[in-house]
């Protein structure tokens, strides 16, 4: 045998492993190729769920600045009806003393009393208790 011969042949072995190395790495690589369109496909798909989260963000900021004018508005005609009820309560209570000095006896000798649950319900109407509930 030759030397040539044996060169031949090292390098046949050689090619052979080369060959057997390259088959690896052809489905090393086809599975990272798998794994990258797999990949591109989670991308597309979690840059659409992002898309999504911002409209609702949006439309959810939108929704609280309309509930916020909505609840401005109620608390300003709350405060408007609470001051108009307050000029009522006072109101009736002139009323009350009006009516209570023109039922006293111009000889103010006695005071007609007032009945027990009228006398509560006028207590229970004084803008002092009325503070109180607040």
């Amino acid at each position: 045998m030759t030397l040539s011969l044996f060169v031949e042949i090292a390098m046949s072995a050689l090619l052979a492993v080369t060959l057997v190395y390259c088959a690896i790495l052809e489905r090393r690589l086809a599975m990272l190729r798998k794994g990258q369109d797999g990949l591109k496909q989670t991308i597309g798909e979690l840059n659409g769920a992002i898309v999504s989260a911002g409209a609702c963000m949006r439309s959810l900021k939108d929704s609280a600045a309309s509930a916020g004018e909505a609840l401005d508005q109620r608390l300003g005609r709350a405060r408007g009806l609470a001051d108009e009820l307050a000029l009522l309560v006072a109101s009736g209570e002139r009323a009350a003393v009006r009516i209570e000095n023109q039922a006293l006896p111009k000889n103010g000798h006695t005071r007609p009393t007032t009945p027990a649950v009228l006398a509560n319900r006028l207590d229970a109407l004084r803008p002092e208790t009325l503070k109180n509930v607040r």
